[in-house]
């Protein structure tokens, strides 16, 4: 059986010695480049099944790195991870946006950072055909209808409501920015700010409960719609 391949992309040693380690316990292959431009071209060479990408990179940085893998026919559907300290939140998010598929925050542990590459391959082998009904939970969303309903009650959402709840579900685990989610914003007005996204996922989840907590808030950078248990 072939084993998954990884690759690492991380110039602090310490840091990718210990994720070979233990990618390699958990029965995924890794290489590890310490550079964006050697990081890109073991890309094209290796054809990986993931690659995980720090920010601040010699040479070529990581936001190039990740244009770059995007850009390529050959590379484009090819998940990312980025791993990055908090302090470059701006960064992540232009990461995400440029196709990014994570973004684990440094200084993180091993099994969270596992955890989401488990999460990320999972959903790439998913089909990719949106589905008419969607389940979680309690909840069941039927998505040409635009109804949610909580067992057999229904719970009234607005069209952007809906929109940005069907974007997080369909993204289970996915880290989506703010701006990815105006996309999903019906509104009338002509100024919009990523800033209306939190007045809707605040009304969203006053909506769901609060005992619903599977709307996760990621600083600085957006939300994630959390992983079903497993």
């Amino acid at each position: 059986m072939n084993k998954t391949r990884l690759l690492l992309i991380e110039d602090e040693e310490d840091i990718a010695a210990l994720i070979k380690l233990q990618a390699e316990l958990a029965g995924y292959k890794l290489h590890v480049e310490v550079d964006g431009l050697n990081g890109y071209m073991a890309a094209e060479r290796e054809k990986p099944d993931l690659v995980i990408l720090d920010i601040m990179l010699p040479g070529l940085n990581g936001l190039d790195v990740c244009r770059k893998i995007k850009s390529n026919p050959e590379l484009k559907d090819t998940p990312i991870i980025i791993i990055s300290a908090k302090s470059e939140e701006l960064d992540v998010v232009l990461g995400l946006e440029l196709g990014a598929d994570d973004y684990v925050a440094k200084p993180f542990s091993t099994k969270v950072l596992l955890s989401r590459i488990k999460a990320v391959l999972r959903r790439g082998s998913l089909p990719t055909k949106q589905p008419k009904k969607i389940i979680f939970g309690d909840f069941t969303m039927e998505v040409d209808r635009y109804i949610l309903r909580k067992r057999d009650k229904n719970i009234p959402l607005t069209l952007s409501e809906f929109g940005i709840l069907r974007r997080l579900v369909l993204n289970r685990g996915k880290v989506l920015t703010r701006n990815q989610l105006l996309d999903d914003v019906q509104n009338e007005e002509a100024f919009i700010i990523d800033r209306n996204i939190d007045v809707h996922v605040a009304a969203l989840r006053k909506k769901l409960g609060p005992n619903f907590d599977g709307i996760e808030t990621v600083r600085g950078v957006g939300y994630r719609f959390k992983e079903d248990e497993e």
